[in-house]
């Protein structure tokens, strides 16, 4: 099998090099964008404690009520755009949107950047990385 792997790279260079150098745009692109607009959990308790930011959570109901981030203001993914008009009057704060792991609020920020909010931010490594630094929580 390997013997097979090294004739083909020896047969076929330009292909090989080609695939190469998309793996390695596509790896940075994801790395920069994974960090772009992110805060991680201290990052954003000092945005609430000098900023008066706004944490948004978009994970649902049940997920809400079994641990959040005291103070944090729960509108599901699934209803952003239901229940944007209830966010208008935070455009000017900063807000900082939190997911279970960090993968989903980075389209919820960039809906809320398009919709004309000025500071918005996602949690790094979501609700997981709050937990995992040992940060309150508060169950309802």
């Amino acid at each position: 099998m390997i013997d097979q792997l090294f004739e083909f790279v020896q047969n076929h260079p330009v292909l090989v090099a080609a695939f190469l150098a998309v793996l390695t745009a596509w790896l940075l692109y994801e790395l920069r964008n994974a960090n772009a607009g992110g805060v991680t959990p201290n990052e954003a308790t000092l945005l609430v404690n000098r900023e008066d930011a706004v944490i948004l959570d978009i994970r649902d109901k049940n997920d809400f009520k079994a641990g959040h981030i005291a103070g944090a203001r729960n509108v599901p993914q699934s209803s952003l755009d239901d229940r944007m008009a209830e966010l208008d009057k935070l455009k000017s704060k900063p807000i900082v949107v939190v997911c279970k792991h960090g993968q989903s609020s980075g389209a919820v920020q960039a809906k809320l950047k398009k919709a004309g909010f000025e500071k918005v931010l996602k949690l790094k490594g979501g609700m997981t990385q709050w937990q995992a630094d040992s940060l309150p929580i508060v169950k309802k």
